[in-house]
């Protein structure tokens, strides 16, 4: 039998009501008492309150609601019990659930950024039966909560919202013909809509646009494309490949407002796309010092030279092969600070480069940040450690087959040696791979062969490993 139990305990002078839903077990120490459900703490509850869950309890335990009880001859009259209705749950059924959270805070969003007044005031009103300002505001909502495709909007994502009352619209009036030709009014309001939002952005968050950063994304199409003249095949971010995409550059402050975007060809290299940016941003915000952030997929020496001449500054995520600028000073194991636990940061200054046709740059010196992880450095040296013993391994093979006598042709590698070539930690090696030298250790410890491919050697042991991140800064 389940029944309704209260427990009370006292806390800085107050009590604190627990009500929970248990029922009466057996077990092989005697009776005890199962939680079903906790209902919760209910601090400070009034009289009505209190009698309302003594009804309830009453009706569980099968008790007469009306039980007589002895009242206090001074105490207030009783509070009435509430009433009770009893309710069939198996003939009770939902109809028309709709979702109201998500999207009545999109709308709020929505209108907070003064977009309804935007689309209303900047596209003059037609024969059209539903404004296309409503109809912006639905992609909108739509591309915030549920991700999806304007058919699907349509056929399924607008009938489970509240936006028929919230917007208002009716749902007869929502098809796909209607979102395509909103999404045909929205695109010349692109420009306009940029100016907007910043100054939005200004007011609301008092966003100064000093520091930019930049990046690039892709969407693919499924079917030919043949519509669309950017749609190309190129490196596919979504592992399709097989798809047509686009590319779309995207511009964003530090606190991850949009400011720009610009698409671009299917097969577009990233670091081609920055000049066009550049012109972008300055054509609509003007030319200012401002900072842009880039991760290495953009850096080139014709891009930084090319930020420089418009007086830009930068952070860049900086390839390995910049580490050869600063051999020196990552050996150098002066100056570096501790910036995380097992993390080590130095700034050093370079001076500027020159561009791909020998220009010298006109900026100022390159300052760059390096970064030195003890984790990563103890990784690296577990890969080479790691080839280093499935290299010995088949050198030990490769051995016990000559010295049996089963290699006929020394110049011809073996099993093992093929094996030990694939290696990718072994340096790249030609067709004709002679054993020049090998020597055999006594123990793991001991590893002090050599073997050589061509002019190029490997040192398993007595190797330091050092690795480094890069970023470049223009100070």
């Amino acid at each position: 039998m389940a029944y309704l139990k209260r427990s009370r305990r006292r806390k800085n002078g107050q009590f604190y009501d627990s009500w929970a839903i248990v029922e009466s077990v057996r077990t092989g120490r005697g009776p005890r008492q199962r939680t079903i459900a906790t209902l919760g703490k209910a601090p400070g509850l009034d009289e009505e309150e209190r009698v309302d869950w003594e009804q309830i309890a009453e009706e569980l335990s099968g008790r007469r609601a009306a039980t007589a009880r002895q009242s206090d001859l001074f105490a207030p009259p009783p509070v009435e019990p509430p009433e009770w209705a009893s309710v069939d749950l198996s003939r009770v059924r939902v109809e028309r659930l709709r979702r109201f959270g998500d999207v009545y805070l999109a709308l709020a969003l929505w209108r907070r950024l003064r977009l309804d007044e935007f689309f209303a005031g900047s596209i003059e009103p037609g024969r059209e039966q539903v404004p296309w300002a409503t109809m912006a505001a639905l992609h909108a909502v739509a591309r915030l909560c549920e991700p999806s495709s304007d058919l699907a909007i349509a056929e399924s994502f607008f009938a489970k919202t509240a936006l028929d009352d919230l917007l208002p619209l009716a749902a007869e009036k929502v098809n796909d013909d209607r979102l395509y030709r909103a999404l045909d009014a929205m695109l010349p309001l692109r420009p306009a809509l940029f100016s907007h939002l910043r100054t939005v952005y200004g007011e609301l968050f008092g966003a100064t646009f000093d520091v930019l950063l930049y990046d690039i994304t892709s969407t693919y199409f499924e079917g030919q494309a043949e519509g669309n003249a950017k749609a190309k095949r190129g490196y596919s971010r979504d592992s399709r490949p097989d798809c047509e995409q686009v590319t779309i550059g995207l511009v964003v402050t530090p606190e991850q407002l949009p400011l720009a975007y610009e698409v671009f060809d299917g097969n577009r290299n990233d670091a081609t796309t920055l000049s066009e940016m550049f012109d972008l941003m300055e054509e609509r915000y003007g030319r200012s010092r401002r900072t842009w952030v880039l991760d290495r997929g953009f850096v080139s020496e014709d891009n930084l030279a090319e930020l420089r001449r418009r007086g830009a500054l930068y952070i860049v995520g900086t390839p390995r092969s910049a580490l050869r600028k600063c051999e020196r000073e990552l050996h150098d194991t002066r100056d570096w600070s501790q910036v995380a636990p097992g993390v080590e940061a130095r700034l050093v200054t370079l001076p500027p480069g020159a561009d791909s046709e020998g220009n010298d740059d006109p900026g100022g010196r390159e300052s760059y940040l390096l970064c030195r992880s003890r984790a990563r450095i103890d990784k690296d040296r577990a890969i080479i450690d790691k080839a280093a013993g499935r290299l010995h391994a088949g050198l030990l093979k490769l051995k016990e087959q000559i010295d049996l006598g089963r290699q006929r042709d020394r110049a011809r590698p073996s099993g093992a040696s093929a094996a030990c070539s694939r290696n990718t930690s072994a340096p790249a090696a030609s067709t004709r791979r002679r054993s020049r030298r090998a020597t055999t250790p006594t123990s793991p410890a001991a590893r002090a062969f050599s073997w050589t491919w061509g002019k190029t050697r490997t040192r398993p042991t007595g190797q330091r490993c050092k690795t480094a991140a890069t970023f470049c800064a223009r100070t």
